[in-house]
């Protein structure tokens, strides 16, 4: 007889999430519901009636992990809609922007799930915050590459976090020849410390999927060989930057893409009648309290051919490197073979940059109302904004971030898992949640059913 388990709020993400977990007699997973209980950030709404210059910047504000994508692809879907081709140089610092934050986000992303995993030939936990060696020296390692990333972020794109220099038509302006041999001297030493933690974070995964058990709690849980297996699809449009409907031939096809409500894919009304005091940290939630996912998830539901898709680190290897490995474990090692590649990436784009060629448009149209969007292969996956200016003020604003495409992706992964390894499954997402809050969900008297979560 089936049971409901709530483990709120997830953890080791940024933002607010919690699963919902139906599970059998034995503690398997049967159905499980991961949603965004963050309250809504309102930015599509904000946008309306904005110039095309402060969408970028506002869109930026949604997030302080994957900000640097949310302005590339907003000011990008500007230049879309308004039909705006950018300079060369401008977009190879694009590129090099792009690319340090996504080593920057790899990194911090071994940073929060190093906990789930084990040291190598020990059943001892990894704390990457211990002074014990090797676990230090890793720890001081992961730091200085997203010190290295945010340097040179901070260098192409003025800011680290919110980055001032993009703009409509390209970027205010090109780094000095100074500069560029600094951002080429931080990136070459990042690549041989990239490779080091790469390798150190795949004997981590191998180690950890050779296991028979994890301990959760205190006790000892089996770990399925087929862990976060899902039958979905997976969508990328570059393996690095991305692509806008100004292509050619573009790679993402907004005919292909629906958005459906939260209550057509969620659970019901169901009571919590099973939970765990042990569960770290604090216990699941109460049994007898009520949870209703169709109405308190605070997304909507892209999806892509009629499905919902995977986004990220393995969709970009699946579908540009013939990567074929399944799984939760396969997952973390796609976005550490991302490592070098930031790198790789960023020396290419040092190679062509020219500091003193030009790096903003000669002619910026002010816009029709024309249709435009751009995808930006963000470290979590594809982000998709789509936009309509005219007269240089924006009409129609629309983001469809990668942790909003993982949600329904990754709670069919959770069927099948042990109950106490669904946060696992949730982490090897990079799930960046408040970004993925675009809904207020009203009952019949217009009253906010996330109400509590917002006072």
């Amino acid at each position: 007889m089936s049971k409901v388990v709530e483990i709120s709020p997830t953890t080791r993400h940024e933002g607010h999430s919690k699963l919902v977990l139906k599970i059998n007699d034995a503690g398997i997973v049967e159905r499980g519901d991961w949603l965004s209980i963050t309250p809504v950030r309102g930015v599509e709404k904000l946008a309306i009636g904005k110039t095309m210059e402060q969408v970028p910047k506002i869109a930026s504000r949604v997030c302080g992990i994957c900000p640097i994508a949310h302005t590339l692809a907003a000011t990008e879907a500007m230049e879309a809609s308004i039909g705006c081709e950018i300079p060369k140089d401008a977009h190879l610092l694009r590129v090099i922007l792009q690319c340090a934050n996504r080593l920057h986000s790899i990194a911090l992303h071994n940073i929060l799930i190093l906990p789930d995993f084990y040291i190598p030939g020990t059943d001892k936990k990894i704390n990457p915050f211990t002074k014990e060696e090797p676990v230090r020296s890793v720890a001081k390692r992961i730091q200085r590459l997203r010190e290295i990333g945010q340097t040179i972020g901070e260098i192409a794109g003025g800011e680290a976090v919110h980055p001032s220099n993009p703009r409509v038509g390209g970027m205010y302006r090109n780094v000095t020849e100074r500069a560029k041999w600094k951002m080429y001297d931080l990136a070459k030493e990042g690549l041989v410390l990239a490779h080091e933690q790469m390798e150190f974070m795949i004997a981590v995964l191998r180690n950890f999927q050779k296991r028979d058990w994890t301990e959760v709690g205190g006790k000892q849980i089996p770990i399925p060989k087929d862990l976060g297996y899902h039958n979905q699809g997976y969508m990328a449009t570059h393996p690095v930057y991305g692509t806008s409907s100004l292509d050619e031939d573009p790679t993402w096809k907004p005919e292909r893409w629906l958005e459906t409500r939260p209550w057509d894919w969620y659970m019901g009304e169901v009571t919590i009648d099973f939970e765990d005091p042990t569960y770290p940290i604090g216990g699941t939630t109460k049994a007898g309290t009520k949870a209703w996912p169709q109405m308190e998830a605070c997304t909507g539901v892209p999806t892509y051919d009629g499905q919902p898709v995977e986004v990220g680190p393995r969709a970009r290897l699946v579908l540009f490197k013939n990567y074929d490995e399944k799984g939760t474990i396969g997952q973390h090692i796609a976005r550490q073979m991302e490592y070098p590649d930031c790198l790789y990436s960023i020396i290419k784009c040092l190679d062509e940059l020219n500091p003193s060629a030009k790096v903003l448009a000669d002619k910026i149209p002010q816009g029709d109302g024309s249709f435009g969007w751009a995808a930006n292969e963000a470290p979590r996956g594809t982000d998709v904004h789509l936009a309509r200016v005219k007269d240089g003020r924006v009409q129609w604003f629309e983001m469809l971030v990668p942790t909003t495409w993982n949600f329904p992706t990754c709670s069919r992964a959770l069927t099948g898992a042990p109950w106490q390894l669904a946060e696992l499954v949730v982490r090897a997402y990079d799930p960046c949640v408040s970004c993925a809050t675009h809904m207020i969900v009203v009952n019949e008297e217009n009253r906010i059913v996330a109400q509590k979560l917002i006072q």
